[in-house]
């Protein structure tokens, strides 16, 4: 999956009263749950045409950003850069929850443990970690689904009629295991994505805060989209090239059909063909589309929270 949707307590009340704020249960309302799944929708909304580049570059050793946009738009029509959206699309909700709760759960362990009125960065970057962890339990299927579907052949000649079809061939073919191929390196993906994600979120955040000498509930909505923004290319820059071969592996076939038998096989092809700029293929897009995705989902949940 991509990045997702933070929603931060009021670090400024933490400060002010540390013990007593941290020790209080970690709970998502319905009105977080709500602006959660709302930014999430918008997320996908303006990421999902990048991801799809993203990933047909990832997955070819030639071609640039305009010759894959062109060849989509030509061969395909507009409609196809939402390939393989509507799964995202369903899984924001649980994603919002399951990072949110471990986020803050394990963050507030460590204020109560140090009894600080704020976790550090490297603590937040092990909580954000541990929500990329839990999250992977979604994203893992999700973005294998995803990939095949983005990557699949236009028209009559499509392998997958949709979303269900494609679960069910994958299961057929290799059991629960092929729905969750390239799981270790998803987990690794996403630990690093999401610790580098929320601690810079946090960081910039805290920044702002301080500079203006304002709380947590005073900042306004629009100054929370350059943190946005910058906590989706921290998490990009930070996990990219393992995303590089997560996206191969998970597109791959199965058994006698599987053309890597390793990890390290991935690894060596795109060293081979590329170099250390091959892991960075298809970069330019993600930046681009995570500044935009990032920063109007945030924009989306501080909006929607304050109305609430």
């Amino acid at each position: 999956m991509s990045q997702t949707y933070l929603l931060t307590p009021d670090n400024a009340a933490l400060s002010r009263h540390p013990v007593a704020a941290t020790n209080k249960a970690t709970t998502i309302s319905g009105k977080d749950a709500l602006a959660g799944a709302a930014g999430g929708v918008v997320s996908v909304l303006l990421g999902q045409p990048f991801d799809l580049i993203k990933v047909r570059l990832q997955t070819s050793d030639s071609g640039n950003v305009w010759q894959v946009v062109k060849g989509i738009w030509l061969h395909e029509g507009p409609l196809a850069f939402y390939k393989g959206a509507a799964l995202p699309f369903l899984g924001v909700g649980a994603s919002v929850s399951i990072q949110f709760m471990t986020f803050h759960s394990l963050r507030q362990y460590f204020e109560r443990q140090q009894h600080s009125q704020r976790a550090s960065t490297g603590q937040n970057y092990l909580s954000g970690g541990a929500a990329g962890i839990a999250n992977s339990i979604i994203s893992g299927p999700v973005e294998h689904i995803r990939t095949r579907l983005q990557l699949q052949p236009h028209g009559v000649a499509r392998l997958y009629s949709g979303p269900s079809d494609c679960v069910r061939q994958i299961f057929a073919k290799a059991g629960v295991a092929g729905i969750f191929k390239a799981y270790p390196t998803t987990v690794l993906r996403e630990f690093q994505a999401y610790g580098f994600y929320f601690a810079a979120f946090e960081a910039s955040l805290g920044s702002i805060a301080s500079l203006k000498g304002k709380e947590r509930k005073d900042i306004a909505v629009w100054e929370t989209i350059p943190c946005g923004a910058l906590a989706g290319i921290a998490f990009w820059i930070g996990s990219y090239p393992i995303d590089a071969v997560k996206t191969r592996l998970q597109s791959d076939g199965f058994g006698a059909d599987a053309r890597y038998r390793t990890t390290w096989a991935v690894v060596k092809e795109i060293w081979q063909y590329g170099g250390f700029r091959g892991f960075w293929r298809g970069l330019a897009p993600t930046l681009v589309r995570t500044s935009l995705s990032s920063a109007g989902c945030f924009a989306v949940i501080e909006h929607l929270r304050k109305l609430m």
